[in-house]
């Protein structure tokens, strides 16, 4: 570095100290009016577990989906589930089903509610196509004969295992919410507006737009999220009016999402306290100094604070995926302020009569350096997830790389503000307990080295043997304890009513339209045109390609991972059932296709077939509760079948739904992280050459911190836990975490080198020193974060789990992998 630049960067430093340390009340008056003004905007934060937040931004599929729920009706219903005491068709139950069907329908944000006594009935007792015309009974009407009622519930193709259970006993009620159609206008005018930046078309008018469009998308969705989490708290208070009469359970896709936003509330909130609770007290037994427990928690409050301000600042809402991001907060803020500590208390052991701006000063200038370059390469870490393509993980990304500015910041600012107003008093050192055990590791450096790194390489193997048993497979019902009403409803439903998660098949016509000779000669068009109505005009509906339908439909009704399917199939069987004569021809499709009344074709005919009856649909639900659930086997499987084995269909076939959304996300981080570690430890490999000024040292350091990562996965892998939206980050803490310590325990091994040149020396001293921070940084927040297994939702249960593991797992790989490679290759 040149003089002149050296003169301004010690200009820089003397500013700085001149402020902070010499003026510690106009510091704390500044940062102060600073955490104000992020504070006022914290009643902007928001969270959100959407349905949305949960898939992929700009993946086709998605847009596909919306468009086939527009056609076809929303999936964004509730389901209840009622088992009765006794016979459920007494009475007395069915009035009680009444009574809980009007209170529901009386709610206001509720468009409808479907329950076994408001559906069509065609057999009980049997009517004709003519009696069609004037409608259908259902089970309230006083003519309709309960028995028949019951019978044709259990046995109807349309009903059984949807509306009732084939063993009679729980009955659904499907509660649709109202659909608002100012969120599907704003929404469906923003995604526009966004393909047209995407593609480089927007104009400067068209970006302004764009902006006011997500401004008032964004408020609107707040206020559909915050109706629908009304709506549902309102059904839970009638459901439990009647408890007593049954045992009732509430599911569907609202209730996941409320639910899950109720779990990470709670968390926030119940495990935040927690940990910041526990870490107290691990500061306390570490210190046992108060101020070294009250300065560093105020300090990561503060960050935390800025954090959240920021974010109700910008406007990022905190998803599933960053639900987590204030324990992080807490593990880089307390992990900058411990080593801090550290050293401010080493040099008060050894200058006991020191001046209390000598000390905090000197402290600061010797960590400055590791610590700007631990948070830099902590950034690069986390600045990986930005490649992921899922918005929910780009922002918990670029919320990291803030939160971790926001630690460097206030713990150079704060921290040493708040320790100027404080007398150094006298030094503290109690039993060396710690300091036993780094030596324990320095010794064990010292005899095993090269044991150590065999040792290292066999753990390498089996963590590379776990990683290729990763996978990304994963149930939303295993996200929730057995105990939970969520898991509980979920299970009864895939088990009594067929299944819980949406998955539609859809088939569109063929393009080419056909020629003369085969518009002869293909029975589809036997019938004369101009009799066969409808069953002329579509390529789906008549009785030729009924028979297709049928067959496809079997193929879907007999996968194991498949319950409940309905199809134009459901329909023709209800239609055999219609005609007297058992002539099903196409003459007597179109006559019921234009007799039939409106409510019962919505039923029938308009959920599985488009207006111009050139696209059907098969609707399943997936069986969520089958340990054996594969979503990507599964669609495959289906692609497979209808595109190579029945061979005619190929690109008229998409698959829709909750089930191919969540598949492509999880494929999606799957490859996307997993992918790019290797790319990851390259850039902090280069990193470190910088900071170290060897590329010999940085090959060196980035071995510690490739191992956590393989352990962390590896056990992931070799345990059955499959990687999801929260745990696939799990990879990036471990290397932020590792990077921390390598960082802190290089520059020391470096200063203490220089003193005699002497490698095992210089390991002891660093052991002994840097070693301590290191340890306590590990052990204080391993075991706040362990407290986290309480939790009622799995993913917390398991980042807390693996977070500690991730620490721990670093702490020995650098204090000893680390240490030994240093010792062994001699890079200096």
């Amino acid at each position: 570095m040149s003089i002149s630049k050296q003169d301004h960067f010690a200009g820089i430093i003397e500013q700085y100290e001149a402020l902070v340390l010499d003026r510690p009340v106009l510091s704390l008056f500044l940062l102060c009016v600073m955490l104000v003004v992020f504070v006022l905007y914290i009643p902007k934060f928001e969270l959100d577990v959407s349905a949305d937040s949960l898939v992929l931004e700009n993946d086709a599929d998605l847009e596909y989906y919306r468009n086939i729920r527009a056609r076809y009706g929303s999936d964004d219903y509730l389901i209840i589930t009622y088992t009765a005491e006794g016979d459920l068709f007494s009475g007395q139950n069915l009035q009680h089903i009444r009574e809980l069907r009007d209170r529901i329908q009386a709610i206001e944000g509720i468009e409808s509610v479907a329950s076994i006594l408001d559906v069509p009935l065609l057999e009980s007792p049997p009517i004709s196509l003519n009696e069609l015309r004037d409608g259908a009974p259902t089970l309230e009407q006083a003519s309709t004969d309960v028995e028949l009622a019951r019978q044709e519930l259990q046995t109807s193709p349309l009903y059984r295992n949807r509306l009732l259970s084939a063993d009679g006993g729980t009955c659904a009620i499907q509660v649709n919410l109202s659909r608002d159609e100012a969120y599907h206008q704003l929404r469906q005018q923003r995604n526009a507006l966004r393909e047209k930046k995407l593609s480089g078309e927007l104009t400067a008018a068209q970006l302004k737009q764009l902006n006011e469009v997500s401004e008032e998308f964004d408020l609107v969705s707040k206020g559909v999220m915050d109706r629908e989490e009304e709506v549902i708290r309102q059904v839970r208070t009638v459901l439990a009016d009647f408890q007593q009469y049954a045992e009732l359970h509430l599911g569907g896709v609202p209730m996941i999402v409320s639910d899950m936003m109720g779990f990470i509330r709670h968390d926030l909130a119940v495990f935040g306290l927690g940990v910041l609770g526990i870490l107290a007290v691990m500061l306390a037994i570490v210190f046992r100094q108060l101020r070294f427990v009250i300065l560093p928690l105020l300090t990561a409050a503060a960050v935390s604070l800025v954090t959240v301000g920021f974010l109700g600042m910008v406007g990022w809402p905190v998803t599933v995926v960053s639900s987590n991001f204030l324990a992080l907060v807490l593990i880089f803020s307390l992990s900058l302020i411990i080593h801090l500590i550290v050293r401010y208390r080493e040099l008060h052991l050894q200058k006991p009569d020191a001046e209390q701006r000598w000390l905090v000063s000197t402290t600061l200038r010797a960590k400055a350096a590791p610590c700007f370059f631990t948070v830099l390469t902590t950034m690069v870490a986390f600045a990986s997830l930005v490649v992921s393509g899922i918005r929910p993980v780009i922002d918990f990304g670029w919320i990291m790389v803030f939160a971790l500015s926001a630690s460097m910041f206030l713990s150079f600012s704060l921290f040493p503000s708040m320790l100027m107003l404080m007398q150094p008093g006298k030094p503290q050192q109690g039993k060396d307990i710690t300091g036993l055990i780094m030596t324990t590791f320095a010794r064990l450096v010292d005899h095993h080295d090269r044991k150590l790194l065999i040792f290292a390489g066999l753990l390498l193997v089996l963590g590379v043997a776990g990683v290729t048993r990763l996978t990304v497979e994963n149930r939303f019902i295993d996200y929730f304890h057995s105990s939970t009403e969520i898991y509980q409803g979920m299970k009864l439903i895939d088990e009594k009513l067929g299944g819980t998660t949406p998955l539609d098949v859809i088939i569109d016509a063929p393009v080419e339209e056909p020629s003369e000779e085969e518009w002869e000669e293909d029975p589809l068009f036997e019938d004369d045109y101009a009799d066969a109505g409808i069953t002329a005009s579509s390529y789906w509906f008549n009785t030729y390609m009924l028979e297709e339908i049928g067959a496809i439909h079997q193929y879907l009704d007999e996968l194991p991972e498949t319950g409940k399917v309905l199809s134009l199939d459901t329909t023709n069987r209800i239609l055999d059932k219609l005609d007297e004569q058992k002539m099903l021809d196409n003459f007597f499709l179109s006559l019921v296709h234009k007799r039939m009344p409106e409510e019962i074709k919505s039923q029938v005919i308009n959920p599985y077939l488009s207006d111009d009856g050139q696209q059907t649909r098969f609707s399943i639900r997936v069986y969520e509760s089958d340990t054996q659930l594969n979503r990507k086997e599964l669609l495959d499987k289906i692609r497979t079948y209808l595109g190579t084995e029945r061979g005619q269909y190929g690109e008229q076939v998409h698959l829709s739904g909750m089930v191919v959304l969540y598949n492509n996300l999880l494929q999606s981080l799957f490859y996307s992280q997993i992918q790019t570690l290797g790319f990851v430890f390259l850039v902090i490999m280069l990193t470190f050459a910088v900071v170290f000024r060897s590329f010999k040292v940085a090959f060196i350091a980035i071995i510690p911190n490739i191992l956590p990562a393989i352990l962390v996965l590896g056990a992931l892998g070799g345990l059955g836990i499959p990687l999801d939206i929260m745990t696939i980050t799990i990879a990036a803490i471990a290397v932020g975490i590792s990077v921390d310590d390598t960082i802190h325990y290089i520059y020391r091994y470096q200063k203490e080198w220089k003193k005699d040149g002497d490698y095992r020396s210089a390991m002891f001293r660093s052991h002994n020193s840097i070693g301590r921070a290191m340890y306590y940084t590990t052990m204080t927040i391993s075991i706040g974060f362990i407290v986290m297994v309480l939790s009622n939702f799995i993913p917390t249960v398991y980042f807390g789990l693996f977070t500690a593991f991730a620490m721990i797992s670093a702490l020995l790989a650098n204090v000893t992998i680390l240490a030994a490679l240093m010792k062994i290759v001699k890079p200096y």
